[in-house]
């Protein structure tokens, strides 16, 4: 079963044959590594609570630190544009980007749980470094060390729990990863919140706590299995079966394991496996899954909320413990959300929950925009009631970010790329990600303080634009085997028209019909969705 076009054609719709059960040594390591999402989502909530705080902004930010306590009208949305503040944000996703490519390499010459650990080691020492800074530029080099152990982390978890997976709750497995990186967002909010009190050096404390999850995902990963795809990537068939049969808990993994064989033959055939995202067949997946989701997935608006809902809090108004206490809130929504869409994205679909979040997170956007627009930027309060409704719409917002765009954002594209560029593909896709990451948060707070409320209206249009995106071009991949979902691009009714193009199709097309005529294959799973 291989991905792309080439070879693998006894493989189709052989899933019907997989078998198997949940072990328990597939769950220990489905909870294992999804802790890598930690790292991502401690960080997510420890800097925008860090950099609210008044001990940090006096020690490194000063003249913040005196806007923030100025009530000049001019200052309401402006309080926090600083350039340098953001790019202690930023720069951790800056070096995530760079290092994403040095992950692909770990990851496919010495497997997935090999980038996970690095990743572990880079985040250790970052927190270290924070924990530690007397200046600005230690806080820098912390922050990129912090952001290769993102790179290394965003680029293995997903692919990680997407393999090790069966099929038929691929996605719900997947989606341990944003459960984590939620957890991890809640807890640094509670920490944040208390350490907030300790005076002068509580926001040592909470950059230094990253060291915890760092050593816990080290130490857990030194028992972690390998997955099966990238032990037989590697050629090592013999440990291959064995960890399919110990995570599957049967003997009876033939069909499978053909079927990893076969991706894995294809997979060696192909050379420049970056370059081979370009190629007509494979246009789907450069789309949707390199560039489109990815991109999307920051350009919601949704992590500027999480890096910096202390500071809009407190830009709108609420005091400083207040600000921290709605993070938690809105920090709480971000794990119900995620909960949610790992009961249901198995049952209902991915297109389903990307279009009914997409519907809901333009309705809360206006909301937020009217409320702004009318009632806030006179170098007043907002009044509770005010300050409760706009509360509410955030938190609407955040949960169904929840169940959509933050855990889909990570899980469709790490199914839509074959064996044979899937480290390659995932490594375009956390390095787009982490690209538009960085550029969200170092410009947000500047968009803020000029665009106003229409900020948040321009959130929504492109929450609009997103949604669209979703209805004409995503095939849904609900139930279909990891190494079959690239069947699906043949019968949606407009990328069939592009990767019918490529000659490779023809012939594979070709081979497949006469095994079908023989009874060798069973039909091939088709999309859910006919646009």
């Amino acid at each position: 079963m291989a991905g792309g076009f080439a070879g693998g054609d006894a493989g189709a719709g052989r899933a019907a044959q997989y078998e198997g059960r949940i072990t328990s040594y597939f769950v220990l390591a489905c909870i294992v590594g999804s802790f890598g999402g930690s790292l991502f989502g401690y960080d997510l909530g420890v800097s925008s609570g860090v950099t609210s705080m008044d001990d940090f902004l006096i020690k490194f930010f000063p003249d913040v630190y005196n806007r923030k306590h100025a009530h000049l009208h001019e200052t309401d949305y402006c309080k926090y544009d600083n350039q340098v503040l953001t790019l202690f944000t930023s720069s951790l996703y800056f070096a995530g980007l760079v290092s994403t490519f040095g992950a692909s390499f770990v990851t496919k010459r010495h497997g997935r749980r090999a980038s996970i650990m690095v990743g572990a080691v880079s985040f250790f020492l970052g927190g270290a470094m924070n924990a530690a800074a007397m200046n600005i530029a230690m806080l820098i080099v912390g922050r990129v060390l912090l952001g290769a152990g993102i790179g290394f982390g965003n680029q293995a978890v997903p692919l990680y729990l997407s393999e090790i997976a069966p099929y038929k709750i691929r996605g719900a497995v997947n989606q341990l990863f944003q459960l984590t990186t939620c957890l991890g967002i809640l807890v640094a909010d509670v920490v944040n919140y208390f350490t907030d009190r300790i005076h002068p050096w509580g926001w040592r404390l909470s950059l230094g706590l990253a060291m915890v999850p760092a050593t816990a995902i080290f130490v857990g990963a030194i028992f972690l299995p390998e997955t099966p795809n990238s032990l037989v990537e590697r050629g090592q068939l013999d440990e291959a079966r064995r960890v399919l049969e110990k995570v599957r808990g049967t003997h009876k993994v033939d069909a499978e394991f053909e079927d990893l064989k076969e991706a894995s033959e294809a997979a060696r055939a192909v050379r420049g496996t970056f370059r081979n995202l370009l190629a007509v067949r494979n246009r789907p997946q450069l789309i949707i899954g390199a560039l489109g989701i990815p991109a999307f997935q920051q350009l919601s608006g949704m992590n500027s909320i999480l890096f910096y809902s202390p500071v809009i809090f407190q830009s709108l108004g609420f005091g400083s413990s207040a600000s921290l206490y709605s993070s938690i809130i809105t920090g709480s929504m971000l794990v119900v959300g995620a909960l949610i869409s790992m009961v249901v994205v198995d049952r209902f679909g991915r297109r389903f929950l990307f279009i009914e979040a997409g519907i809901q997170m333009i309705l809360s956007m206006v909301v937020v925009a009217t409320i702004l627009a009318l009632k806030f930027g006179h170098g007043e309060e907002l009044s509770k009631g005010v300050g409760t409704v706009l509360v509410v719409a955030i938190c609407m917002f955040v949960v169904a970010y929840g169940w959509s765009w933050g855990p889909l954002g990570w899980l469709v594209p790490s199914e839509l790329f074959p064996l044979e560029m899937r480290s390659a593909g995932q490594s375009v896709v956390v390095c787009v990600n982490l690209f538009w990451t960085a550029a969200v948060a170092q410009c947000f707070l500047a968009a803020m303080c000029h665009l106003r409320w229409g900020v948040f209206v321009l959130f929504a249009s492109l929450i609009v634009v997103m949604s669209i995106f979703i209805i004409l071009l995503l095939p849904e991949t609900k139930q279909v085997p990891i190494e079959e979902i690239w069947l699906l691009f043949d019968k949606h009714w407009y990328w069939k028209r592009i990767v019918t193009k490529d000659p490779k199709y023809q012939g594979h097309h070709q081979r497949q019909e006469m095994a079908a005529a023989a009874g060798a294959v069973k039909p091939v799973a088709s999309s859910e969705s006919e646009a």
